[in-house]
């Protein structure tokens, strides 16, 4: 089928992509067209895979290449306690750490690698320090493809460990790791490897199961609000297109405002949105806990200010004290979400607290990865545990 590649800036039209997945005259990144003519598939969700119920909203893919590990149909989970809390209708959490690899982005993935399969491509790539690295490389395993992928000289074992298991070829690379992020996709496609990186036009797409999920698990309504820890932008950027299709193919009538989580200590996007700035600017020194969304100068950081305007929505930084209150919080109603999952609640909190939303708004926030993946931040919090022998446990269970 023949696509349309639309840069989300200018409005160039391709056929195809480009070799760098932007836009050849302004750089910045495509987005495949609107889907207007599509509705859910009717069945059982338990015999469907997320791409088979959803697949009238990707006619551009050649769906029959079995590559699934289970993604998708993640929980959405409604806080009562923390809606009678924080005096809010109601309160959901989307967990995406529910995902074969425990993060959103195999969602994103899945899209990706049926792509580069559906173009003849020899392997596939991406350049990632966590989430993206494991779920493209556990992808690369499943599809048998060659797998290749880049991460900074300095990861952590924690992190590289999980990624090595799938047997891709793991490359640590001294260097500007924004300039790897582009070099990387732009001599992969000419050699043959197709990189799904972070904003990649079919990695971002994927993302959109997400919203048709919520909208499902909701009995068919959309929420008021969503709020989405933002890195690169590729996973807020899908859900909000998600629901867009949705408008337009006729299915609700209105898209939720949207709000792009960052934490204070690298919050590019928030900081040239609190500015009124059309762009951003590279964030010096970043430094804090939620390690999964410190992106100095995402890549579709500029696209994602220009949603935002469009939906009517904002975003917001949270500090790393705000973030670790709010994965306690999470913790507490049984969600363990890694600290960058946890800014969305976060600053759910802090705008609440500045009487942004209504008692009566429906609010989602975005779980996007587990805790697992990053064991370290328990350090940062107050975590207690007491040492018995066996004569003394009567009392500790009567007390």
């Amino acid at each position: 089928m023949d696509i349309k590649l639309i840069c989300t800036s200018c409005g160039e039209v391709y056929k195809e992509e480009t070799n760098t997945f932007r836009c050849t005259k302004c750089d910045e990144p495509l987005e495949l067209e609107l889907v207007s003519n599509a509705k859910i598939k009717a069945g059982n969700m338990l015999e469907q895979s997320v791409l088979e119920r959803y697949s009238e909203f990707y006619p551009f893919l050649n769906n029959k290449v079995d590559i699934s590990l289970g993604e998708g149909f993640t929980p959405l989970l409604e806080s009562r306690f923390l809606s009678k809390e924080l005096g809010i209708k109601g309160v959901y959490f989307k967990n995406e750490s529910q995902n074969p690899t425990w993060s959103f982005k195999d969602r994103g993935t899945i899209t990706g690698v049926i792509r580069a399969m559906n173009l003849g491509f020899k392997g596939i790539g991406t350049v990632s320090t966590g989430n993206m690295a494991a779920s493209v490389a556990a992808y690369g395993s499943k599809a048998k493809i060659d797998t290749i992928i880049l991460v900074k000289e300095e990861i952590a074992d924690e992190k590289l460990k999980p990624i090595a298991i799938y047997g891709s070829k793991l490359v640590k690379v001294i260097g500007d790791y924004g300039k790897l992020y582009l070099e990387s996709i732009r001599l992969g496609y000419d050699n043959g490897f197709y990189f799904i990186n972070s904003d990649s036009p079919f990695r971002v797409e994927g993302y959109k199961t997400i919203a048709y999920e919520i909208f499902e698990q909701l009995d068919y309504k959309t929420p008021d609000y969503v709020l989405v820890p933002t890195s690169a932008g590729g996973d807020i950027r899908g859900i909000e297109k998600g629901f867009r299709e949705l408008k337009a193919c006729g299915l609700t009538d209105k898209v939720p405002r949207f709000i792009a989580t960052q934490a204070t200590g690298c919050a590019p996007i928030a900081t040239a949105f609190k500015n009124g700035k059309e762009e951003i600017e590279r964030f010096n020194n970043p430094r804090t806990i939620a390690h999964a969304i410190e992106n100095p100068y995402p890549p579709s950081g500029n696209q994602v200010l220009r949603m935002l305007k469009n939906n009517g929505g904002m975003a917001v930084d949270v500090d790393d004290d705000e973030i670790l209150n709010a994965q306690k919080l999470m913790a507490e109603e049984g969600i363990f979400g890694q600290p960058a999952s946890a800014t969305s609640l976060a600053a759910l909190i802090k705008l609440k607290e500045e009487n942004y939303f209504s008692d009566e708004d429906i609010v989602v926030n975005i779980v996007t990865a587990s805790g697992l993946k990053f064991t370290s931040a328990l350090d940062q919090h107050a975590l207690n545990t007491i040492t018995i022998d066996i004569a003394s446990l009567a009392d500790i269970i009567k007390k």
